[in-house]
């Protein structure tokens, strides 16, 4: 089939998208929206930056021979610099698909998914709920309220009971994050197929390797390095356990084989979890019955911080494209 079809195809189907589609590219995870479809030319906008970019139709047909040509798909790690999009709006034809987890498109003939977002089931920022189960989200809640309780600013003037909240609210969040972190980390690993940022709202996150080594069996080490010859004495060292060993059946003390060091630190004892429970059950009934003028003030409060971040981390490109 010649590209000129297909290429008409594609511009048939994105203008039956609805106006506020969004599509998500597939390697940076932005989100883009189509601003104005030309013969020639197809016109994208990014949410992060508000940046117009045209995308022309001969480098769509050069990444429509690339699958044809390519064994099991296109791989998109071979894509120029800033080609994201390209794959993104070419995946609203009928035979073009996008496989994120293997890092391919195709092309078939069977049914096929895009890179549309499913707009129909995202939360309202306004209809925010609980999320069921995740205790960071109760810990953080009771924080934020005694943050807000409270001077931090001047720690010193606080009282005792009130310091020894603020520290066991601060060890079980800190617990908390960290092991829902490292949840969220193991799914995004599976989507990181390349060695390049992927960005969000907030930051961006990179697929990276760790080396970690460990010795294989003393005698094979030692035996292997005597073969090279490296004396046994040159590698061995006190063995702390053993040392701790022998200090239980002879007259020395621990302080005549260790340098000793002592510090002092707070530890968290116990939790009380029925007083936290209580606690959060009455921040919950607190924020589910504020007035709804209070909600929308705090909604445009919201709104207007995030234009004024907006304002001061967007940037443009040295030209904006004009639709």
């Amino acid at each position: 089939m010649p590209f000129s079809v297909s290429w008409h195809t594609l511009l048939e189907h994105l203008d039956e998208l609805p106006a506020d589609a969004t599509l998500i590219t597939p390697l940076s995870h932005s989100h883009i929206h189509i601003t104005d479809i030309q013969e020639h030319r197809i016109i994208v906008q990014f949410d992060e930056s508000s940046e117009k970019r045209p995308l022309q139709r001969d480098q769509f047909e050069t990444l429509y021979h690339q699958i044809q040509t390519a064994h099991d798909g296109f791989d998109l790690d071979r894509l120029p610099p800033d080609a994201d999009p390209f794959p993104a709006v070419l995946s609203v034809h009928p035979r073009f698909e996008i496989d994120e987890d293997a890092g391919v498109i195709t092309e078939t003939d069977g049914p096929t998914t895009t890179q549309l977002a499913d707009t129909a089931h995202e939360p309202d920022d306004d209809d925010r709920t609980e999320p069921d189960g995740l205790d960071v989200y109760s810990d953080a809640l009771l924080l934020i309220d005694a943050l807000e309780r409270h001077d931090v600013t001047d720690l010193p003037e606080l009282e005792t009971a009130t310091l020894v909240n603020l520290y066991t609210l601060l060890s079980d969040v800190q617990r908390d994050a960290n092991d829902f972190r490292q949840e969220v980390a193991d799914v995004l690993l599976s989507r990181l197929h390349h060695d390049r940022p992927v960005a969000g709202q907030y930051g961006s996150v990179q697929r990276t390797s760790r080396r970690n080594r460990s010795l294989k069996d003393d005698e094979d080490v030692l035996s292997m390095l005597e073969a090279e010859g490296i004396d046994r004495e040159r590698v061995m060292s006190v063995d702390r356990q053993k040392v701790d060993e022998a200090l239980e059946v002879t007259t020395l003390t621990e302080s005549d084989v260790y340098e000793i060091d002592e510090s002092e630190y707070v530890r968290k004892a116990e939790v009380d979890d029925d007083v936290k429970e209580s606690r959060l059950q009455g921040l919950k009934d607190r924020l589910a019955a504020s007035e709804e003028t209070e909600a929308e003030e705090l909604r445009q409060e919201i709104e207007a911080l995030e234009e004024r971040i907006d304002d001061l981390t967007s940037f443009r490109a040295g030209t904006e494209v004009q639709g």
